[in-house]
C-alpha cells in the first residue's frame, strides 16, 4: 500500500482485526520400530525410512506380512507354565532361535483398538530370509554402518508416539540398549511419548523379578515421556487358518508326533511327493485336521503362543482412540482392550500395589487386568515418573505436550515482529483464546478460565528492558490440567435412628 498520497482518487487500506489463531496439534501419531517382511513401494526400498500409514491394508501393502515362525515340540516338565499333554506326555513348543517378531501383530492390535494414521519405520526385512533375522540394538540406536532410527525421526514433526514392540525379543538386555535412547529422544523433541514393554512373565512368581530388573537397569532421564505396560496379552489377531504344518521346524518327523494310524498314513503319502504344490499342502493339512485330533491340538497350542503379545501396539491404539473420542487430557485407563481374551497372567490387588507405586524411584507399572463381567482393562495411568506430582499422569505430561507444541508453533508467525505493546497483545490474546477453547472442552480444570489458566507477558511483567535490548520477548502460561481420579475413597458410617 502506498503511504504517500499524490494522485486524487479513493483508496483502500484492509487492517487485521483479529489475532492468528493457535491450533491444537496431532496428539496420537505413533511410529512403530521394527522387522518388516518387506518395505517397498513402486520399486524404492523403505527400509531406514519413517513412512505414513493410515490402515492396516496400507500396511500389507508396502511392509507384507508377518513372519512364519518354526517351532519345535520338546518334552516338558512339571515346571514348564505352558506344558500341554500329548498322548499321555507332556510336551511344550519351542520357537526357533532367530523366529520372534511381534511388529505385524502389534500393527493389527493397534487398528483393532482404535488406531489411525501412524508412522512405519522398517530396521530391516525378514521376507528373503526364512531362517530368521538376529534383533540387534545396533538397528534401532544406529552403528558405523547404520544411521540412528532417533536421528531419522527428528525429520518427521508430526509424531508423536514411540513404539517399539520388537525391541523386547531382546529380553532384558533392551531395557539399557534401546528403551533409554527412546527416553532420551522423547526429552530431546518434547514432543513425544514412549509406550514400553516389559519381558513376558511364565507365572505371577515372576512378576517382582521382572519388575525390579526393569527399575534397576532403566536410567532415571526423562522418565516423565514414558509409560510400561504389564503384563502380555493372550490375544487372537492370529487366525486358526494362519496356522499349519508348516509352522513346525523341518526337523520334526509329524509321524512321530501323532499317534493316530490315519495321520501316519497321510504323513508318509505327503513325503512321497518330491515338490509338493500349494494346493498339495492346502489338502495335507486339512486331511490332517480331519483325522488327528492330536494335529489339532498342536495348532491350537501354537496359535496360542503366536498371540502372545507385548501390550504396546494395543496400548497405542487405546491412546488414538481415546483421544479421538475424549481428548489427550483424559486418561488411557478404565478403558477395554479389544481383541484380547485376557492377560497371560492375573495381577491382584496387592501385587498392583508394589507395581503401581514406586516409593524408590517412583517408576510405576500400569497393569492390564481382567474384571468378571465387564472384559480386559488398563488399569493404571501413570508415567515412569510415579512420584513426581507435576508428571505423575500420562494424560498430564500428553495434554502439557499437546499445549506447548500448540503454542509454539502458533508464536512462530510473530518471530521478528516488533517486541512492543501492539505484538504483545496480539500474542496474549492468541494464546488466551486457545486455552479457553481447551477449557470448554473440559481440559483444564476451574469454574472460569481465569482460575484454569494465567497469560503473562509484557515489560516489568515478564520482560526487563535489557531482554527487549537482547531480542527476547518472554511470555508466562500457568495451566491447571485436569488429573484423574486414581483413588476414589467413600466414607460409610452408621447414624442413628431419626424417626
Amino acid at each position: 500500500m502506498a503511504t504517500t498520497f499524490m494522485t486524487p482518487g479513493v483508496y483502500i487500506e484492509e487492517k487485521s482485526a483479529f489475532p492468528n489463531s493457535a491450533v491444537a496439534v496431532e496428539t496420537a501419531v505413533p511410529t512403530f520400530i521394527g522387522y518388516t517382511d518387506i518395505a517397498s513401494r513402486n520399486g524404492r526400498s523403505l527400509v531406514g525410512q519413517p513412512i505414513r500409514i493410515t490402515s492396516f491394508a496400507e500396511y500389507t501393502e508396502y511392509f507384507g506380512a508377518g513372519f512364519k515362525a518354526k517351532y519345535t515340540v520338546d518334552s516338558a516338565t512339571d515346571a514348564d507354565k505352558d506344558a500341554f499333554v500329548i498322548n499321555g506326555l507332556k510336551k511344550k513348543l519351542k520357537i526357533a532361535d532367530n523366529h520372534t517378531f511381534y511388529l505385524y501383530n502389534a500393527i493389527r492390535l493397534f487398528y483393532a483398538n482404535g488406531g489411525g494414521p501412524a508412522y512405519i519405520y522398517s530396521v530391516g526385512t525378514y521376507g528373503d530370509k526364512p531362517e530368521g533375522l538376529e534383533i540387534k540394538a545396533e538397528d534401532f540406536t544406529g552403528s558405523a554402518d547404520v544411521p540412528s532410527v532417533f536421528d531419522q525421526l527428528i525429520k518427521e514433526p508430526e509424531i508423536t508416539l514411540i513404539v517399539i514392540p520388537d525391541a523386547i525379543a531382546l529380553g532384558e538386555a533392551c531395557y539399557e540398549s534401546i528403551y533409554q535412547p527412546v527416553l532420551n529422544h522423547c526429552g530431546k523433541m518434547q514432543s513425544r511419548f514412549a509406550i514400553f514393554d516389559l519381558v513376558k512373565p511364565s507365572s505371577n512368581a515372576d512378576t517382582d523379578k521382572i519388575v525390579a530388573s526393569f527399575r534397576d537397569k532403566i536410567d532415571n532421564n526423562f522418565l516423565s515421556y514414558g509409560a510400561a505396560y504389564y503384563p502380555w496379552l493372550n490375544a487372537t489377531v492370529v487366525h486358526p487358518d494362519e496356522i499349519d504344518f508348516e509352522n513346525f521346524d523341518a526337523g520334526i518327523d509329524l509321524g512321530e508326533v501323532l499317534p493316530e494310524d490315519a495321520a501316519k498314513g497321510m504323513v508318509s503319502k505327503f513325503k512321497a511327493i518330491e515338490d509338493p504344490s500349494d494346493n498339495d499342502k492346502r489338502n495335507f493339512h486339512l486331511s490332517l485336521k480331519a483325522t488327528s485330533i492330536t494335529y489339532v491340538h498342536l495348532l491350537n497350542e501354537l496359535r496360542n503362543k503366536e498371540n502372545e503379545l507385548p501390550p504396546s501396539g494395543a496400548m497405542a491404539g487405546i491412546y488414538t482412540m481415546v483421544d479421538n473420542s475424549r481428548g489427550v487430557w483424559k486418561a488411557p485407563a478404565n478403558v477395554s482392550v479389544s481383541m484380547v481374551n485376557v492377560p497371560n497372567i492375573n495381577i491382584s490387588n496387592d501385587v498392583q500395589q508394589n507395581l503401581n507405586v514406586d516409593v524408590m524411584a517412583g517408576k510405576s507399572i500400569n497393569v492390564i487386568r481382567p474384571f468378571p463381567g465387564v472384559g480386559t482393562l488398563v488399569w493404571g495411568a501413570r508415567t515412569l515418573d510415579g512420584n513426581s506430582q507435576d508428571w505423575k499422569y500420562i494424560n498430564v505430561r500428553r495434554t502439557m505436550i499437546m499445549i506447548e507444541q500448540s503454542i509454539k508453533l502458533a508464536c512462530r508467525a510473530y518471530v521478528f515482529e516488533p517486541n512492543d505493546a501492539n505484538t504483545w497483545i496480539t500474542v496474549k490474546s492468541m494464546i488466551e483464546n486457545f486455552l479457553t477453547n481447551l477449557w470448554k472442552q473440559g481440559a483444564l480444570s476451574g469454574a472460569s478460565p481465569e482460575q484454569a489458566f494465567d497469560v503473562q507477558i509484557g515489560l516489568g511483567s515478564t520482560m526487563t528492558a535489557n531482554d527487549i535490548l537482547d531480542g527476547y520477548m518472554r511470555v508466562s502460561v500457568k495451566v491447571a490440567v485436569v488429573r484423574p481420579a486414581e483413588f476414589i475413597l467413600i466414607t460409610f458410617q452408621q447414624q442413628m435412628q431419626q424417626s
